[in-house]
C-alpha cells in the first residue's frame, strides 16, 4: 500500500490564539466570489480526516461543505449563496509544487473567481533528506502556476497559505509509541521523522535542515505571491507559526490533519487572507 505523504498539519490552543497571530484581512478584497477551487495535495483533499486512507473532500480547510469545519466555502456561502455548488477541488493527494501547473489549468477552465493553494510539505516531507525538492525548482513551478492563474483569470483573487512547521510533528510524536511506530512502518516523512528518537548531531542537524527548507518554501511562497500583485495574498506564515497538538493529527498515520485540525486551519487561513 502506498501511502501518499502530503502536508501536514495539526493546531491548538484555541482560535483566539490564532486570530492574533494573524495579519490583517485585505481592504480590497471586494465582494464574496461566486465560484471557488483549491489547490494542492492531500491536505486540501481532506485526506484521512474521515476514513482509513482515503480523501474526505468534504472536510477540506477549504472548498469542503462540512458544517463543523466551517471551510472557506461555507464562509463564504453564508455571505453570498450564488457560490453554492461552485465549490471545486482540484487537489490532489500526494502533490507537490510540480503539480501546480496542471491544477491551475484546472481552475482556470473552472473559471472560479477564488483560490486557495497550500503545497510543498510533500516537497520536504520525502523518502530521504536529499530527494527533497530544490529552493530554485520549487519556486519556478510556483511562478509557472501562478502565471497561469494570473493569465487565466485576471480578476480572481488568490490565497497562498504557508506550510505548515513539519518540525513541530516530530516535536509532538516523538514520545508517542503509536506515533514512531506508524511514522516508521509507512515510511512516513522520512527526510525529517526517521530516528525519531534519537538526540544524536546527526539527526539533529538534519530535522533543522529539512524544517529549514520549508521555511526557505515559504519565502518563496511569498515572494511569487508579492510579485503577482494585489489580487494575491500570502498568510504572513500564520499556518507556518500555529502550534500544534498530537490530538489533531489522524491517529491513522499521525501525519494529516483530523477534523479538528482542518477545522482551525479553515478558521486561521481565511482570517489571515481576503476574510470576506
Amino acid at each position: 500500500m502506498r501511502l501518499v505523504r502530503p502536508g501536514l498539519l495539526a493546531l491548538t490552543m484555541g482560535v483566539a490564539t490564532a486570530l492574533m497571530s494573524t495579519t490583517p484581512a485585505f481592504a480590497a478584497a471586494g465582494p464574496p466570489p461566486n465560484s471557488m477551487a483549491s489547490m494542492g495535495d492531500s491536505i486540501s483533499r481532506g485526506f484521512n480526516a474521515c476514513g482509513w486512507y482515503v480523501d474526505c473532500t468534504s472536510r477540506s480547510f477549504s472548498t469542503g461543505d462540512d458544517s463543523g469545519v466551517n471551510t472557506h466555502y461555507l464562509r463564504i456561502r453564508a455571505k453570498n449563496s450564488a457560490i453554492s455548488g461552485s465549490n471545486y477541488n482540484d487537489a490532489k493527494s500526494g502533490a507537490k509544487a510540480a503539480d501546480m501547473p496542471g491544477q491551475a489549468d484546472s481552475a482556470v477552465s473552472q473559471r472560479v473567481q477564488y483560490v486557495t493553494m497550500l503545497i510543498g510539505a510533500n516537497d520536504a516531507c520525502t523518502r530521504s533528506e536529499s530527494t527533497m525538492t530544490s529552493i530554485g525548482g520549487f519556486r519556478s513551478s510556483i511562478d509557472t502556476a501562478l502565471g497561469k492563474l494570473k493569465a487565466g483569470l485576471p480578476s480572481a483573487r488568490v490565497l497562498v497559505i504557508s506550510i505548515p512547521d513539519v518540525k513541530r510533528l516530530w516535536a509532538a510524536g516523538k514520545d508517542n509509541s503509536s506515533a514512531r511506530n506508524t511514522w516508521g512502518l509507512f515510511g512516513i516523512c522520512q527526510s525529517l521523522l526517521a530516528n525519531p528518537t534519537s538526540t544524536a548531531a546527526a539527526d539533529a542537524a538534519r530535522r533543522d535542515r529539512v524544517r529549514q527548507r520549508v521555511v526557505d518554501f515559504n519565502t518563496q511562497l511569498a515572494q511569487a505571491c508579492a510579485g503577482y500583485g494585489s489580487n494575491c495574498a500570502f498568510d504572513d506564515n500564520a499556518v507556518f507559526k500555529y502550534p500544534f497538538a498530537l490530538s489533531q493529527v489522524s491517529t491513522w498515520d499521525y501525519f494529516h490533519p483530523n477534523a479538528s485540525g482542518q477545522t482551525v486551519l479553515a478558521q486561521i487561513s481565511y482570517t489571515a487572507g481576503f476574510n470576506w
